[in-house]
């Protein structure tokens, strides 16, 4: 168990999950820092390559994950999330079984804090530029199959000349990014890179008409105000 915890401020339950990579060289080392009260971090899991999960901080407890950012109107993400740590260096493959038993944990999760799909986000989602976690390795797509996280839909990443499809804009890009609640910047640039890091790796250039009608689809289906409508 780490020590570096504390309860969650203002009444606050978790209502959302962040998942992040350790860039350490072992799981051993991770579970040492997250351990360690100097290093003022932690988090609630850690996932080994082989599938180990470990429980270092209470669900109800107030992990040190998070850090500086935004996801909608939360601003101290600490108190109103679950972190999952997975034991990666952060250039390589997440292995099949770390996986699996993130899949796993994060069913449990849901089913214990009712917690939707889309409220599962990355380190770089609620961090623009400032963490790049779980980065452009990590298969948002194959938790998106199994029901614990979201992905545009097919026919707004093969959209580029149906009708209705909005001219690439970024203060459209900018709107359609907070309405789904990457709220920390408004840089557009660096909301263009972080929705690329997760829902088009690899992709460069300009803001393009695949960028806006797969952000525009997310918006509309998964804004993060339920009661606000996305135009």
């Amino acid at each position: 168990m780490s020590p570096n915890c504390g309860p969650r401020r203002d009444g606050a339950r978790p209502s959302l999950v962040v998942i992040h990579y350790t860039a350490m060289r072992s799981t051993q080392a991770a579970l040492k820092t997250l351990c360690d009260p100097a290093s003022e971090v932690s988090a609630h899991y850690l996932i080994a390559p082989d599938g180990e999960v470990l429980s270092l901080v209470p669900e109800d407890l107030r992990a040190w994950h998070a850090g500086a950012g935004a996801w909608g109107a939360v601003t101290d993400v600490n108190s109103h999330s679950i972190g999952i740590e997975l034991a990666n260096d952060g250039f390589s493959p997440f292995a099949a079984p770390q996986m699996d038993a993130l899949v796993d944990l994060l069913k449990g999760i849901r089913a214990r804090w009712d917690i939707r799909p889309e409220r599962v986000i990355g380190h770089s989602d609620m961090a623009p530029g400032r963490k790049i976690d779980p980065g452009p390795r990590f298969d948002w797509r194959r938790l998106a199959r199994q029901g614990v996280s979201i992905w545009p839909s097919s026919s707004a990443c093969a959209l580029s000349s149906e009708e209705g499809v909005q001219a690439p804009d970024d203060a459209r890009l900018c709107a359609a990014m907070h309405a789904f609640g990457c709220t920390a910047t408004d840089d557009s640039d660096l909301l263009l890179k972080t929705f690329r890091l997760r829902f088009r790796p690899g992709h460069s250039g300009p803001l393009d008409a695949t960028d806006l009608s797969m952000v525009t689809d997310l918006a509309k289906r998964f804004p993060v105000d339920a009661n606000a409508a996305w135009a």
